[in-house]
């Protein structure tokens, strides 16, 4: 399974790097936006929601309110981000409010009516923020593109430090209810992989050493709401019993399984970068 699980990220990493570099901003939204709502439909399976027909209607109501989003930041002048940067907040705000859920891991367990409302909503707040997050930062100046790129290295370089120390390390259990694998330890590594990596694409990114101690607050906070992303999806699961949201990756599960935890961290990371102004 590791071996299989590596292979696959060396295999997706240089396109997905390619993609951030290379493409303008509006091209890569749109590749974005489809590959977060393919996790959307996964999300809706972990609200067990069966019906196909439902699915598609839902689907394409988060769909409709990116478009709107869209269409409501063009002026005459060429556009406003205004309206995302409202979303990116709305976004820090549901991810706190998701550690209260996590607390409270048995809340809308039993997927009854109003589980599902609520759940449904969930999924919203942190596909469609984290969307306009990444379009945010990559459209930002100067380097937004880098700077994206050092968002998506914080959480890869926490993802594979926490996979590799808790593997080797782990004893604690970090939340046995939601997640019985995630271990203290790999948080440690996977904070102590995050830090310096986050620190050298800074740099490449344009940051000063002026400006590094405000990178690395920014980057302990950001690994921290990814690992919170990642304890939420998990949530989902145990809720209804299963243990990946797919099979497209192998050795990864479902598109969600990938991106749990950017769904999280890219608004928290483009709010701290906005408030603190590197």
């Amino acid at each position: 399974m590791t071996r299989t699980r590596v292979l696959t990220a060396l295999a997706m990493t240089p396109f997905a790097i390619a993609g951030i570099l290379l493409l303008p901003t509006p091209w890569l939204v749109a590749i974005s936006a489809a590959l977060f709502l393919v996790g959307l439909w996964e999300w809706f399976k972990l609200a067990d929601v069966d019906d196909s027909l439902a699915r598609t209607i839902l689907l394409l109501a988060n769909l409709l309110l990116m478009v709107a989003l869209a269409w409501g930041s063009r002026t005459s002048s060429g556009g406003t981000l205004v309206l995302f940067q409202l979303a990116v907040v709305i976004g820090v705000i549901w991810w706190l409010l998701a550690c209260l859920w996590l607390k409270h891991y048995r809340f809308a367990s039993d997927h009854d009516t109003h589980a599902r409302v609520f759940k449904l909503a969930a999924g919203t707040l942190a596909v469609v923020p984290a969307w306009c997050a990444m379009a945010l930062l990559h459209a930002s100046q100067p380097n937004g593109h880098r700077w994206l790129l050092v968002a998506l290295a914080i959480v890869w370089a926490g993802d594979t430090g926490a996979y590799f120390a808790g593997r080797k390390f782990g004893k604690h259990k970090l939340s046995p209810r939601i997640s019985p694998n995630k271990t203290v330890e790999g948080l440690i590594g996977g904070m102590l992989c995050a830090l310096p990596v986050a620190a050298g694409f800074a740099w490449y990114a344009g940051a000063t050493v002026q400006q590094l101690p405000l990178v690395l607050a920014v980057t302990l906070a950001t690994f921290l709401a990814s690992v919170v992303g990642d304890l939420f999806e998990s949530l989902l699961k145990r809720h209804i019993g299963v243990k990946d949201s797919g099979d497209i990756l192998p050795g990864h599960g479902g598109i969600l399984d990938r991106i749990d935890a950017v769904l999280a961290a890219l608004p928290v990371f483009v709010l701290g970068k906005l408030w603190l102004g590197f």
